[in-house]
């Protein structure tokens, strides 16, 4: 199992084959931006919905590195505050959706197929993406980053959410309780991923290195962030492109290199030794 995630994921963790264009949301009315690859019909779309107080400049590189793999990715810039809303911010992921089906991006030449929708959330963000899917249909996909609590519970929300999901948590108990990752997983309606990086933790997706470095909040590891983006890009390149080549991102056994799975009964023992 080990070298089904190895195989491919030194090539997804690095930045993809498409030159990427930068566009802005506020022409639609939200404020946020998008990110494309330069030309492409009927391409994947993805929302990136961030966390707790982090602007979405935080994920300007992984945001990047989706588009260069043929993703085009729209990132609502709201609920930046200190007491954000998650179902605004559901509200505002399903308005990113609606933006990338119903507008042609760039020169015109980029096309969003609605049959290929996905979400990456991070933290607040993830569990907002929950919130956003349940119920829904027009939705394949999720990847949520280390989920964090949001009010309503995203964890009750999986249980009525058909997309496929990959949920990453922490492989240690962090200092701050963001929330239980495993068991979001382990109550997910539709077919579902758990997976930890030895030793990544909820900080190192986003890319505020001076932040992190002067409150001590977590070590700057650019090689544990490009492995969380190439799990990321192999799961929806798997779920939204169709790619066999990539099916092992969408095996809940499948394993890596310093990467552990968690399903079945593996998952509910993480869950509850996690809640503990």
């Amino acid at each position: 199992m080990a070298e089904k995630l190895s195989k491919h994921l030194p090539k997804l963790s690095k930045r993809g084959p498409h030159r990427v264009l930068t566009g802005d949301l506020a022409y639609a009315g939200l404020p946020g931006k998008v990110y494309a690859p330069a030309e492409g019909n009927a391409i994947p779309g993805v929302v990136f919905a961030h966390d707790w107080m982090k602007g979405i400049e935080k994920y300007h590189g992984f945001m990047k590195h989706l588009a260069s793999w043929g993703f085009a990715v729209a990132a609502p810039d709201t609920e930046r505050g200190i007491n954000p809303n998650a179902l605004d911010l559901a509200a505002d992921i399903e308005s990113c959706i609606q933006i990338l089906t119903g507008v042609k991006l760039g020169t015109g030449n980029i096309t969003v197929s609605p049959g290929r929708i996905g979400i990456v959330g991070h933290g607040l963000g993830a569990g907002a993406a929950v919130l956003a899917a349940a119920g829904r249909e027009n939705i394949q996909a999720i990847a949520a980053l280390y989920p964090s609590q949001v009010s309503p519970s995203a964890t009750d929300a999986a249980t009525n959410v058909e997309a496929a999901g990959m949920v990453l948590g922490a492989s240690e108990l962090p200092v701050f309780d963001y929330g239980n990752a495993p068991l979001l997983a382990a109550q997910w309606k539709g077919d579902v991923v758990y997976r930890e990086i030895d030793k990544a933790t909820h900080s190192v997706v986003t890319e505020d290195s001076l932040f992190k470095l002067l409150t001590g909040t977590g070590r700057v590891n650019p090689g544990l962030r490009e492995q969380v983006r190439g799990l990321t890009t192999g799961f929806l390149l798997s779920e939204l492109a169709t790619e066999k080549k990539y099916s092992a991102f969408s095996d809940p056994e499948a394993e890596g290199k310093k990467i552990t799975s968690y399903w079945g009964e593996k998952l509910a023992e993480r869950a509850n030794i996690t809640k503990m």
